[in-house]
């Protein structure tokens, strides 16, 4: 299901508080659209899996964190900037994961315009 970037906390909310549904993961690509953020999410005594769509503009991608909602949102967020450069708004733990001293401060290696990984 395709979203609206602002309407991803309330959907998610909705998905946890009313029916019953957890974070499972979230994986981002960089596309010709923009950055596309798939957030996956189930209900596991019902049998159900349901999967959020965002995408976000190629100039500031940018999305409110859902760390604070969804513990196990953290890792894969601070992931996602390190390797996409894409911004988790209120992420409440936003120090590199991956990166320490990997590659150069503001390269982002799984975006289509990345040419190499070099230390400076």
């Amino acid at each position: 299901m395709s979203i609206v970037p602002k309407d991803l906390m309330n959907v998610s909310n909705f998905l946890y508080s009313y029916l019953n549904f957890r974070f499972i993961i979230a994986s981002a690509m960089h596309t010709r659209r923009g950055f596309e953020i798939y957030y996956h999410f189930s209900n596991d005594p019902a049998g159900l899996v349901l999967n959020l769509h965002v995408l976000l503009p190629e100039g500031k991608p940018e999305i409110e964190s859902l760390a604070n909602t969804f513990e196990g949102a953290n890792w894969i967020e601070r992931e996602m900037h390190e390797l996409f450069g894409i911004t988790f708004l209120n992420h409440p733990e936003p120090e590199p994961l991956l990166s320490e001293g990997n590659w150069a401060l503001g390269v982002y290696p799984y975006r289509k315009d990345a040419k190499e990984l070099k230390k400076e």
